[in-house]
């Protein structure tokens, strides 16, 4: 794939958008706050997972007026999963990170993830005190803690929306459905480092969660099966040297 101009950034955040219309305007307002203050030279990738809302005209309005956002249209609606595969396959800055666009997590907390990328190959944020409903934490808590104990990640949020790590790393990522929840563990296939820091959390405001009960247990439960059939059958290869160069 040919290199774009994400190449001339050190840091991509990328946004999977899928019918997110009432935050898109907010969203833009508080990256446009972020990226001067970025700890790396950044830019903005939104992917528009085949929205129906509207969203995706405003996102190529948005980046028409702000020269570090970029766009990617999905031709039909392909899931989180499918939209950060197309983020990563199309960035090339050195690392690269993604934030959902509903507004509960807050783009400066990158800069208290993107110093660790030093010593680890993916920092992931752990949401401190929690916005959202008693009965939606409950779910959660249940799904990370069934996780955890299937992958041996350690992580204690992988459901956190915030989360840095090397492009080259990300790109290596053996995609699926479901991916997303899985991050942690299929860098720790690559022999990857993970470190977890608290970051901030809101009440979304706008728009509707994409999770329900059925998505938020059921699906992952199924998937940690798969994960720990992939775990054994990974291919985890380095080059010693080559005259390619």
């Amino acid at each position: 794939m040919e290199r774009n101009q994400t190449n001339q950034y050190i840091f991509t955040i990328i946004i999977p958008i899928y019918n997110e219309a009432e935050s898109i305007r907010r969203l833009e307002e508080k990256l446009q706050n972020f990226l001067p203050h970025s700890l790396y030279p950044a830019c903005v990738l939104f992917v528009n997972d085949g929205s129906t809302d509207g969203s995706r005209e405003k996102i190529h309005t948005i980046c028409e007026r702000n020269p570090h956002f970029f766009y990617l249209d999905m031709k039909k609606n392909g899931g989180l999963s499918a939209a950060l595969k197309a983020g990563f396959d199309y960035c090339f800055s050195e690392f690269v990170g993604y934030m959902d666009a509903d507004m509960q997590t807050d783009a400066d907390d990158f800069n208290l993830l993107l110093p660790h990328l030093a010593e680890y190959e993916l920092v992931t944020g752990i949401r401190a005190n929690r916005k959202d409903s008693f009965f939606k934490n409950l779910q959660s808590k249940i799904a990370n803690g069934y996780r955890r104990m299937m992958t041996g990640d350690g992580v204690s949020d992988t459901g956190c929306p915030l989360k840095v790590l090397h492009t080259g790393c990300a790109k290596r990522v053996p995609m699926f459905n479901g991916m997303h929840r899985f991050l942690p563990a299929l860098i720790l296939l690559q022999n990857g480092r993970i470190q977890q820091i608290p970051v901030r959390h809101y009440p979304r405001i706008a728009g509707k969660s994409k999770y329900h009960l059925w998505n938020r247990l059921t699906g992952p439960f199924i998937d940690c099966f798969a994960y720990r059939w992939m775990k054994k059958r990974y291919i985890n290869y380095q080059i010693s040297g080559t005259n390619l160069d």
